[in-house]
């Protein structure tokens, strides 16, 4: 099942799984280590966020390493690229008002 990127990012575990794996390729117990839960519903997430291709695995001899997908993440980051346009001209509008308030003093 193909899974939307965000799914992924939805579930504040699976955030957190990817600001981890961000820094440095993990194996699913060394992942497992930073949390207050089973090594399974870690393994769970990671199969969640594999099947939205946020992270892809990587295998290096009997170890599997899980890293970032970077790529994946610029599809939520075209995403939020509308909102943004919209906060900077909301914010210049506040720097304009608080401007025109402050010379009025």
């Amino acid at each position: 099942m193909r899974r939307d990127v965000f799914q992924a990012i939805a579930d504040p575990t699976r955030r957190a799984i990817i600001a981890l794996i961000a820094v440095q390729a993990m194996t699913p117990n060394a992942i497992a280590e930073h949390f207050d839960t089973t090594r399974q519903a870690v393994s769970k997430h990671l199969k969640i966020l594999t099947e939205c291709e946020l992270v892809k695995q990587e295998h290096q001899g009997r170890e599997v390493y899980y890293q970032l997908e970077i790529d994946k993440m610029k599809e939520i980051d075209k995403w939020l690229e509308h909102f943004r346009v919209i906060w900077d001209d909301r914010f210049q509008q506040l720097d304009t008002l608080l401007s025109t308030i402050k010379k009025q003093k």
